[in-house]
């Protein structure tokens, strides 16, 4: 079929992966190590968003580190986090999308989440006819734009990959052909499977943390669609986390979202008056995956906490809306954003009592072997104009 900028598929098929954030990052490198070794496929990677930024820690560097080849790098945020700059930053992302679009020739499109920046993706495909495929579609995430935003993504997809069995089955609700849906597990499992953690006493030379005494992993970025409480909550947060004076805070910092340099101003300033916290702007995937492995708990209302975190029976405190309405394993305390909520959830998750019965926890995200199945289907998908003209469906089963 003719692809993006007229291209007629021919031999290889050329496979465009986005990335935007350290967050997605980490999921898709099994992606992009299957797409590497398919033989009859051909990577093409398009770097965005905050990779591209020093405020963020400029993790376009740790991919280069890592060996992959940047097809195209895409700057597209605004320099604040108004409202107004996260609209104009996805607007910008479009129009810089399609000039690579223009520029790659792809065949086929592979985003990730539910990212505004990753929604700019998707929209600048559609006059292309650029199939897109989707990871982590089907999900929810009821207090962020986010939900809005993956939800819109699936509607501009041709292809879901599903992270779970429930997932799948709102997809089919949401008026999605069977076909198209495929029940994969979430990629970002696949790289545990074979991960050996760095030992303790590495990750507290790493990060000049004690080696004795609780160490709490902090993520909190704020609630998109509560964006006016974002201060309120971080003071919420951080008032409780001065109270737990027997741990060691490792905070990371907040994803570009709306409002999102209130966090990060509140957890400077923490920094500032406790020697007890380490910031970090970005760990790499390594040490952030060591640092789950050797933490007592996590704290704040990332996805990290929901996804990754039940593959190490870490105990989490999940902070608020954010992530109201996504699957959880029995890890998960869920708590309003009240600081004597969350330090009662952080001493009971802290107890022995709590983490003992979470050895050997089922993640409900998949069986760390979601890469193959994705490539599979990318490999073996046929594109043609049944691919691109999508029919709706009531009531289709997902497969």
């Amino acid at each position: 079929m003719g692809g993006a900028g007229g291209r007629v598929t021919t031999g290889r098929r050329v496979v465009g992966v986005v990335t935007v954030s350290r967050s997605d990052y980490g999921h898709l490198v099994p992606v992009l190590e299957a797409i590497r070794d398919a033989p009859d496929l051909e990577l093409r990677l398009l770097v965005a968003g905050m990779h591209l930024a020093a405020s963020f820690g400029r993790t376009m560097d740790t991919i280069s580190a890592d060996g992959w080849a940047i097809a195209e790098q895409i700057p597209m945020l605004e320099d604040s986090d108004t409202p107004e700059a996260v609209a104009a930053s996805t607007g910008r992302g479009v129009a810089r999308f399609a000039h690579a679009y223009t520029r790659q020739r792809l065949d086929l499109v592979v985003v990730l989440g539910d990212r505004f920046e990753m929604l700019s993706a998707a929209v600048a495909a559609l006059p292309f006819a650029l199939p897109v495929a989707h990871i982590h579609g089907g999900e929810a995430s009821e207090g962020a734009m986010d939900n809005q935003i993956r939800h819109a993504i699936t509607k501009l997809a041709h292809l879901h990959f599903a992270s779970a069995p429930e997932h799948a089955r709102r997809l089919a609700a949401m008026g999605e052909e069977a076909w198209r849906i495929h029940t994969v597990g979430a990629p970002g499992l696949d790289r545990l499977r074979a991960f050996t953690p760095m030992s303790r006493a590495d990750v507290a030379t790493a990060l000049r943390l004690p080696p004795a005494g609780p160490w709490l992993l902090v993520t909190f970025h704020p609630v998109t669609l509560e964006y006016g409480d974002t201060a309120a909550h971080v003071d919420e947060l951080l008032a409780a986390l001065e109270k737990v004076d027997d741990a060691t805070l490792v905070v990371t910092y907040p994803n570009a979202d709306t409002t999102g340099r209130v966090v990060i101003d509140r957890i400077e300033e923490l920094a500032a008056r406790s020697p007890r916290v380490r910031l970090a702007r970005s760990l790499g995937d390594r040490l952030y995956l060591s640092l789950l492995a050797h933490a007592d708990a996590m704290v704040g209302n990332s996805s990290s906490g929901l996804i990754e975190a039940p593959s190490f029976a870490l105990p989490v405190v999940n902070i608020g809306s954010r992530q109201r309405g996504r699957l959880r394993a029995a890890n998960v305390v869920d708590v309003e954003p009240r600081r004597d909520e969350i330090l009662h959830a952080i001493h009971a998750a802290l107890a022995p009592a709590f983490r003992r019965p979470l050895e050997g926890l089922a993640n409900p995200y998949g069986d760390g072997h979601a890469a193959a199945r994705i490539v599979k289907v990318l490999r073996e998908a046929v594109l043609d104009a049944r691919m691109i003209q999508k029919r709706e469906r009531d009531h289709d089963p997902a497969r």
